[in-house]
């Protein structure tokens, strides 16, 4: 049923301003209208979130709330076809890698990148709200 569907995430953040800079300029992503909206509602809708297209049909919602984010794990992440080239550009706009040493079956680069023992590298980062995204590729 749902795997037909494009699949997309939601993050909070506090400071729509700021995420929208990250995102935007730092990130790279294009911030799109929301499907369906135009005029007033479009603008209504716009001063409470951000919606960011992505690859194949999916997008990226960034909307403002009162409380920062809680979660401590990964909330949306992007397959890249040429990672060491999106990775070596993210590092050039100054994204931080984080580093998990308790990872099991990982190793970690000196960049900040994991290359795990399940056929997989990936490097994970933080936006200004502290949510956690990453970017990632299949190496099996």
């Amino acid at each position: 049923m749902l795997g037909n569907s494009p699949v997309n995430a939601t993050l909070p953040c506090v400071d729509l301003v700021a995420a929208r800079k990250f995102y935007g300029e730092t990130l790279g992503l294009t911030e799109v209208q929301f499907p369906g909206l135009s005029g007033e509602a479009a603008e209504a809708a716009a001063a409470e979130a951000a919606m960011y297209a992505c690859s194949g049909g999916t997008f990226l919602v960034v909307y403002a709330r009162p409380t920062p984010t809680q979660a401590d794990h990964t909330a949306a992440s992007w397959m890249v076809a040429d990672f060491d080239a999106v990775a070596k550009d993210l590092l050039s706009r100054g994204v931080a890698f984080e580093v998990y040493p308790e990872m099991p079956g990982a190793t970690f680069d000196e960049r900040g990148v994991a290359t795990a023992d399940a056929g997989y590298r990936s490097a994970w980062f933080k936006d200004p709200e502290g949510n956690i995204l990453s970017i990632f590729e299949m190496t099996t």
